[in-house]
């Protein structure tokens, strides 16, 4: 910021610099005007012409050559002329040479702060800072600190919400990064790709449930732009989960052909490899396919649990990071008739691209049976989990976990 003021400043010094000069000529061009002034003949020229004039007519009147009244008419003609001749001649006094000098440095200040005035109006000041919170982070909470300072001196600047939506989504973050998109579409008008961001964001944030408020941004975005990639994506997804895996391929194919991402793109066709690979397998049972390493997992009911629930209430298979500093890493969903079951949770079950199950060694699982099908637990909601399941490869005995407890 410092280098910028100093350009800001070196740039100013010409135009004041244009200003103040003509005070040094002052001087001379004030002595060659009174100069000028003073050996001027104009008025004394023309007063001569009008007497020779005169007396030429006085001669042809007394010669005869002209009547009384064309005498008259002519001298009139005379004196008009030399009054419009002289009037231009009259100057106003010739100001000294230091005059108006007080309104130089006036013109200078308003210059100055008029020069400022626009640039905070129309410059770019704020992401100056952005970029300066960049260079000056050597970590990322150093920089979520720095940017989070700089939302709140600038809240009305986008480029803020743009750089810290991404950090919190990928940090798991969810409130703060919905509270950012939220930001950006105030800022950047609803935008189908904005729309977009928040709808996926709440989609994983629901563990991968379609809920009315989803499906209402989704008709949203699709009204506007039926190509958006991102949303086909999550619709691909929701397919893929509900084992429509024909549709899901087709969803994906569209949002590859939108897609400028070439990572989110290449995530996709392996969604899309996973998809065909299921209807290869799709008459035996479903047997997990896996992509890339993963957790196979036994997934069954707590015997004294049995009958607490609709055999169509809905079950989430969780994979998270020990930390619990990423997002879910991996997701599948069934409902409470399918247990005892089979599950392999790997990369074809990724929530988001920025975190997959493949990027760890070790998860902790948790097994929700939801009432409400939403991502918070509510009394009456079934659990179970495992700590420390190691992640390899799937075609070994399965991880045994169990339904049995109840939230209260």
């Amino acid at each position: 910021m410092t280098l910028m003021w100093l350009a800001f400043a070196i740039l100013l010094l010409p135009a004041l610099w244009l200003l103040v000069s003509p005070l040094r000529r002052a001087p001379v061009l004030y002595a060659a005007q009174r100069d000028f002034e003073a050996s001027d003949r104009t008025a004394e020229q023309n007063v001569a012409i009008y007497r020779r004039r005169l007396e030429s007519l006085e001669a042809a009147l007394e010669r005869g050559e002209i009547d009384t009244a064309r005498f008259e008419e002519d001298r009139l003609e005379l004196e008009r002329s030399l009054l419009e001749d002289t009037a231009d001649l009259k100057r106003r006094p010739l100001q000294g040479p230091h005059a108006g000098r007080l309104a130089v440095p006036v013109v200078a200040l308003a210059l100055v702060v008029g020069s400022v005035a626009w640039y905070y109006h129309n410059g770019a000041e704020g992401d100056l800072a952005l970029y300066a919170a960049y260079q000056e982070s050597d970590s990322l909470p150093a920089l979520v600190e720095r940017l989070e300072a700089q939302a709140e001196r600038q809240p009305d600047n986008p480029n803020v919400w743009s750089s810290l939506f991404p950090i919190y989504r990928d940090a798991g973050q969810g409130e703060a990064a919905l509270e950012a998109i939220d930001q950006l579409i105030r800022l950047e008008g609803r935008q189908p790709s904005l729309l977009a961001q928040k709808a996926q964001l709440k989609f994983f944030m629901a563990d991968r449930t379609l809920t009315d408020e989803v499906q209402a941004l989704v008709d949203e975005i699709l009204e506007r732009d039926s190509s958006e990639p991102t949303t086909l994506g999550m619709l691909g997804v929701v397919a893929f989960d509900r084992g429509n895996y024909e549709e899901a391929i087709d969803q994906w194919r569209r949002a590859i052909a939108g897609m400028n991402d070439p990572d989110s793109a290449d995530a996709l066709r392996e969604g899309i490899r996973a998809a065909q690979q299921r209807l290869g397998v799709a008459s035996e049972a479903r047997e997990p396919v896996a992509v890339g390493p993963g957790v196979n997992l036994r997934v069954t009911l707590a015997e004294e649990l049995q009958g607490e629930h609709e055999d169509d209430t809905q079950v989430f298979v969780v994979a998270r990071d020990m930390e619990g500093e990423k997002p879910p890493l991996a997701v599948a969903r069934l409902t409470l008739g399918d247990l005892p079951t089979e599950v392999v949770l790997d990369d074809s079950r990724a929530m988001s691209e920025q975190a997959s199950i493949s990027e760890v060694d070790e998860v902790r699982i948790v097994v929700r049976v939801t009432t409400t099908g939403d991502a918070s637990p509510v009394p009456g909601d079934l659990f179970g989990g495992r700590d420390g399941v190691a992640v390899g490869d799937t075609d070994g005995e399965p991880v045994e976990v169990v339904v049995d407890r109840v939230v209260e």
